[in-house]
């Protein structure tokens, strides 16, 4: 199998590990079934890119985890600050605020995400990789090029579904949705999910500043 390829299946597996994660994560938290991530699949990209980060730059480490776990930590922080970056200047939607959390940069990274990051580069490194680079190896060339391409396709189309209905919401809204949430923005975002009912339900599953936008609706009724 090629490198590019070894990287693009290395990229959606640890994104549907990711995905899997979060999904956990949120589930417990909210106490009930949350279906995770900023696009419809059952993959959340940043653990993904973050891995492959990772896995390029810090692979050469393997024996000193000390270095690992102090750059995962560094390597994820800043490709999720970066990323919370990016969503919110295109949408005008914050997916998720730590502003809560101890030791936090503007509610984009906090210092328990961060260390946890952290422990998880080791894992990755040290062990879960390289128990799935040797699948990845066994797979005929066949199969997996077939598999590279559905999964592209299906991809792809997920993110221009995905982008064009939430971007449907920044035509409307004037302000940034960070923390606080006027009446007005709240009727427009939920106008606009709202006509894509079952892309309503997957981010209201998924984030929960979206539901609670949803409750200042409904009390306001």
């Amino acid at each position: 199998m090629n490198k590019f390829l070894n990287i693009f299946f290395i990229f959606f597996i640890y994104s549907f590990i990711g995905w899997i994660f979060e999904t956990i994560y949120v589930s417990i938290r909210q106490k009930k079934l949350a279906n995770r991530g900023f696009l419809i699949g059952p993959y959340c990209p940043i653990y993904g890119i973050s891995s492959i980060i990772m896995l390029i730059c810090l692979n050469k480490y393997s024996n000193d985890l000390f270095i690992l776990f102090i750059m995962g930590l560094v390597i994820a922080s800043f490709v999720e600050y970066i990323t919370s970056l990016i969503l919110e200047k295109l949408f005008k939607v914050r997916w998720w605020d730590y502003s809560d959390r101890t030791l936090n940069i503007d509610g984009r990274v906090c210092l328990l995400n961060s260390v946890l990051f952290g422990f998880c580069c080791i894992f990755l490194i040290v062990f879960l990789n390289p128990c799935v680079e040797r699948i990845i190896s066994h797979i005929p060339s066949t199969i997996s090029n077939l598999v590279a391409i559905i999964l592209f396709i299906l991809f792809f189309l997920d993110t221009v579904i995905s982008f064009n209905a939430i971007n449907n919401i920044k035509k409307k809204i004037k302000y940034n949705l960070r923390k606080d949430y006027t009446e007005e923005i709240t009727k427009m975002v939920i106008e606009k999910l709202s006509n894509e009912s079952r892309l309503f339900r997957r981010i209201t599953n998924a984030f929960p500043n979206f539901n609670i936008i949803v409750n200042k609706v409904k009390k306001t009724r």
